[in-house]
């Protein structure tokens, strides 16, 4: 679907410069929905999302255009609650901020649940790379797993660099945790194995299991949410554990001695989209054109080290602050990106395998 353009009024700039934040210079919004949608409502993570959000991207979408933004947060993935809404034709939300596989998930049948944006062309998104586009989401956070380790457990010798590193325990003993869940495991598994990080997908998942079965009676601790991660981080239950980079940096930002490998990080994809059939539709494209502006995601480093898809943005970030981020050049260069259609094709024989083998 095309969208029509228009510049902005100058009454339109002037309400914008007085709002802060909305100071930055913004992509064009199309000013006829202002009359026709006064609210949507945007399905975010909660917590530090919800309020980077709202001060980055909602209450000055709603001072440039008068259109209200809710965000309300959600289970993880909310696809039930998604199907549910748009086949009863009853939106409690108009867009939200979901994965990769979600969106898979969620498009795969003869009736999408999603509406396809089409903004592949708008000046505003084009400069997004493709490899966090799809004709029914534009990338908005990049999210990555890492490996953490408490740097004191290795004062006066070699840190762990790599996943084979995890896995090697004679040279690099310690107390480590592992998650519980096949995400991400399967695939750290692999590489610590050796297999390159182009040739992961499609896992292959005997080999994995071997290379797991090496290191089960070394695990201290299986966790299962990323509080017990940076809670185990910050008092030193554990000297190294692969987890979602956040935690480690919420550690070291707490005063805990704690290191990050990049190197080998697994990356995922969080996208904005809209839900099919929502009468708000064109006033979530307004939004999501906003909140795509390369100035704009910069603006969220100040809450979070941000994994901003606009690579423009790293020209406003701050030099200091730029290799904690996700899209950092050196760090996406190092990491493989998530398979979402492997995984949503082999997520049940995979949590059966590694329920299994938690057992076993």
């Amino acid at each position: 679907m095309s969208i029509r353009q228009s510049g902005w009024s100058r009454r339109t700039l002037l309400k914008a410069g007085a709002a802060g934040t909305a100071a930055l210079a913004m992509p064009a919004i199309w000013s006829p929905a202002r009359a026709q949608n006064k609210r949507i409502v945007v399905r975010d993570d909660g917590g530090i999302y919800t309020k980077a959000y709202g001060e980055v991207f909602y209450k000055p979408f709603t001072a440039a255009t008068g259109i209200e933004v809710v965000g309300v947060q959600a289970n993880a993935e909310p696809t039930a609650q998604i199907r549910s809404m748009v086949e009863a034709k009853s939106y409690t939300w108009d867009m939200a901020k979901i994965s990769q596989p979600a969106i898979l998930m969620l498009t795969g049948g003869d009736k999408p649940l999603l509406e396809k944006h089409g903004l592949e062309a708008d000046p505003a998104v084009a400069s997004i790379p493709k490899q966090y586009m799809s004709e029914y989401g534009v990338g908005t956070n990049v999210y990555t797993t890492v490996l953490a380790y408490r740097t004191e457990a290795f004062k006066g010798r070699k840190a762990p660099a790599s996943w084979k590193d995890f896995y090697d325990v004679a040279n690099f003993p310690g107390r480590r945790a592992l998650r519980k869940h096949p995400f991400d495991t399967i695939e750290q598994a692999l590489m610590a194995d050796g297999v390159p990080n182009a040739e992961v997908y499609p896992c292959d998942l005997d080999r994995a299991f071997k290379a797991l079965d090496r290191i089960k009676k070394d695990i201290s601790v299986f966790w299962t949410s990323g509080a017990q991660v940076e809670q185990m981080l910050l008092s030193g239950e554990v000297d190294m554990v692969p987890t979602w980079v956040s935690r480690p940096q919420a550690a070291i930002a707490a005063g805990a001695p704690v290191g990050i490998v990049w190197d080998q990080n697994i990356w995922g994809l969080d996208s904005w989209a809209i839900l099919a059939g929502t009468p708000n539709a064109d006033a979530c494209r307004q939004f999501i054109k906003f909140a795509s502006d390369a100035k704009r995601q910069a603006e969220l480093v100040k809450y979070f080290p941000a994994g901003v898809t606009q690579p423009e943005a790293f020209k406003h970030i701050d030099a200091k602050i730029a290799p904690d981020c996700p899209t950092f050049p050196a760090n996406i260069e190092r990491g493989v990106q998530i398979n979402a259609d492997y995984w949503l094709k082999n997520q049940q024989k995979g949590l059966e395998r590694y329920n299994a083998w938690l057992l076993s």
